[in-house]
């Protein structure tokens, strides 16, 4: 099993057939360990958790799922079917036969876990990004796919898995999230025949809708009133087609008592902004460091710019790792944007 190289593109039948090679020709008591990417989203905890559950099913019992960093997991997908699976970073297994990777773009999105994927005797990447660097010995990479849920229901398709109620549940919170509620450009009618599929075993679009993007609590409001009553308009940032930027500090989730997941959906009233193509959303880590959100209406490829700051995603939605002040990450991400409009 080798890995991929080049720019990643459609999912080519040989890598198909090393992955599900991999996973059935595991032997029984052999250890497999799911990663997800740093601060989980949607579409990386619902595509490990899916996925993990058709571990189950295939009869795999050593199965634990993890990501790097503290380990906590966003209220809306607490309830998420397989939550059991998840163990904190510090109890991953030391040395799994089989490693597999959810939503993660490059190594650096790994933390100390890489070393994990590194050593593993196999290692299976399912990601949807076109920046992935390709790190794994199988690399289920596709650019096109909405969501990585999307590449995730070929594997399990594949390897002849029955969808189930709660396979499904954690594949259409995925694809729900990535697509913003299916509003999104990347919502093909092969997005809406997925989750036409993943409804008819039952789930309820209203109950997990509700649940995952209607469900917030009062103080995490309060903060968003502050964040958006402190954004900046710039009408000649990225050759005139518009910025608009703000950000959102440690002082203020403590001011009301939240967790940072609650700044993760900040961005959407953000990008909706009509002057502006490019929304950022700046969000403070730790003391000079903070998570830079990138988002744009078609015109700006994002991902080129979050690429060139050293992180990665999609054309109309990435991110990156920045350092200083808020105006310094917002003056790294300007020139980038006139750099790559040029």
């Amino acid at each position: 099993m080798t890995a991929s190289s080049g720019t990643p593109g459609a999912v080519t039948a040989a890598e198909w057939s090393a992955a599900v090679s991999a996973v059935r020709g595991l032997a029984p008591g052999d250890d497999v360990q799911l990663i997800c990417h740093v601060n989980p989203d949607g579409d990386a905890l619902g595509s490990m958790l899916g996925f993990g559950l058709a571990l189950r099913r295939l009869g795999v019992t050593r199965l634990r799922a993890t990501f790097p960093g503290e380990f906590e997991v966003p209220t809306p997908y607490q309830a998420l079917p397989g939550f059991d699976l998840l163990t904190p970073e510090s109890g991953a297994f030391g040395a799994p036969a089989l490693v597999m990777t959810f939503d993660v773009a490059a190594e650096s999105r790994l933390g100390d876990l890489e070393a994990l994927v590194t050593a593993a005797p196999c290692s299976i990447v399912v990601d949807h990004h076109a920046s992935n660097t390709g790190f794994g010995r199988i690399n289920l990479v596709d650019p096109r796919a909405a969501a990585t849920s999307v590449v995730v229901d070929g594997l399990i398709e594949r390897l002849a898995v029955p969808l189930d109620r709660d396979i499904a549940e954690n594949l259409y919170v995925a694809l729900a999230t990535d697509t913003g509620s299916f509003k999104f450009d990347m919502t093909t009618p092969e997005v809406h025949r997925l989750a036409a599929r993943l409804i008819a075993t039952g789930i309820s679009p209203g109950e997990i809708s509700r649940r995952t993007f209607d469900n917030r609590p009062f103080g995490a409001m309060k903060i968003a009133g502050e964040v958006l009553g402190r954004a900046t308009l710039e009408p000649s940032a990225a050759g005139g087609l518009g910025m608009v930027w703000t950000w959102a500090t440690q002082e203020d989730l403590a001011r009301y008592a939240q967790r940072p997941y609650v700044l993760d959906t900040l961005i959407d009233p953000i990008r909706s902004v009509a002057e502006a193509d490019v929304a950022v959303v700046v969000k403070e880590i730790t003391a000079a460091a903070w998570a830079v959100s990138l988002r744009s209406k078609g015109a700006v490829d994002v991902g080129r710019v979050a690429v060139a700051l050293g992180g990665g995603g999609h054309r109309l939605a990435a991110g990156f790792t920045g350092r200083g002040t808020p105006e310094d990450v917002v003056a790294a991400v300007r020139s980038e944007l006139d750099n790559h409009l040029l």
